[in-house]
């Protein structure tokens, strides 16, 4: 008897002890689900105010540290993002930043093509800023009176040409710089864009030791194309105009960025100038527009 209650037992592990026992049924188990969680970004329209204002308090008190006179104009095509302090003042001449200015003329009167001679004049012009160059093209494509024509038919309100031959003297304003930007970027205005990729092409060559200025505001992975202007003026006490204007862009930016200084004591404080706001610009840019992320709405509403 006893060997037979031991075998009972252990049998009871596997179908019970007796004739009625139901048999053991396997469970199976489930993994756990892992949920996956919808998050978006929405626009930190507060944070963005805040940090425009300490940019525009910071920039304001750099220009007031700085020697001569100083006004900027910045927009930026991605975000729509728009900054400026005496960005309307046109009483500050080009030099040669007009250079730009009279490749566009002449491009809209050729219909966007150059012989090989305005060709090379027009490269040597915008790269290495060659006044002679220049000279002969402001000649052919007709001078101040031509010009004015020119600024009127693609909007600038606030350029008035150089007089006579002295294409330098153009006057204009960092808010009509940005115009011609965005019409050399964007189009319109009746230059093609054929005319408007062989412009923005030279300017994206200018020589090594010319391509100071605005380039300060690009990041590492950005291309920049620009037209600076410096030249002496011993007439007005002895002092220099320095200005720089061009598209500095990359990924989720294309800045366009005018600086025009006058009364500088010397060439070298100009660019200081001009590259120490660039560079202020370029940095703190997308703290403009910050974003906040949240999850998504439990119950969307289509």
């Amino acid at each position: 008897m006893r060997t037979v209650g031991t075998a009972c037992v252990g049998l009871a592990f596997v179908a019970g002890c007796g004739a009625g026992a139901p048999p053991v049924q396997p469970v199976m188990v489930r993994a756990p689900v892992k949920v996956a969680h919808c998050f978006m970004k929405f626009p930190d329209v507060r944070g963005g105010r805040i940090n425009r204002a300490r940019l525009q308090r910071d920039l304001a008190r750099y220009v007031a540290g700085r020697p001569g006179r100083v006004v900027y104009g910045a927009h930026d095509l991605v975000s729509g993002v728009s900054l400026g302090q005496g960005q309307h003042r046109n009483d500050i001449i080009t030099a040669s930043g007009a250079k730009v200015d009279i490749l566009a003329a002449l491009l809209r009167r050729r219909s966007g093509r150059l012989g090989e001679d305005e060709l090379d004049l027009a490269t040597r012009m915008v790269t290495e800023s060659d006044n002679d160059a220049a000279d002969r093209l402001w000649a052919r494509v007709g001078g101040g009176g031509t010009m004015s024509g020119f600024y009127r038919r693609i909007g600038l309100k606030e350029t008035t040409p150089g007089p006579g031959k002295y294409w330098g003297g153009t006057l204009t304003s960092p808010a009509d710089r940005i115009r011609l930007l965005k019409v050399l970027v964007k189009g319109g205005r009746g230059i093609s864009s054929r005319s408007r990729a062989q412009v923005l092409s030279l300017m994206g060559r200018v020589v090594k030791d010319q391509a100071w200025g605005v380039s300060a505001a690009a990041r590492p992975q950005d291309r920049v194309a620009l037209k600076n202007g410096w030249t002496p003026r011993p007439f007005v006490h002895n002092t220099w105009a320095v200005t720089s204007y061009g598209r500095v862009h990359g990924p989720g930016r294309d800045l366009l960025l005018s600086v025009q200084t006058d009364q500088q004591p010397g060439e070298g404080a100009g660019i200081q100038t001009i590259e120490g706001i660039a560079r202020m610009i370029g940095r703190r840019l997308d703290t403009l527009t910050p974003t906040v992320t949240r999850r998504c709405p439990t119950n969307p509403t289509f």
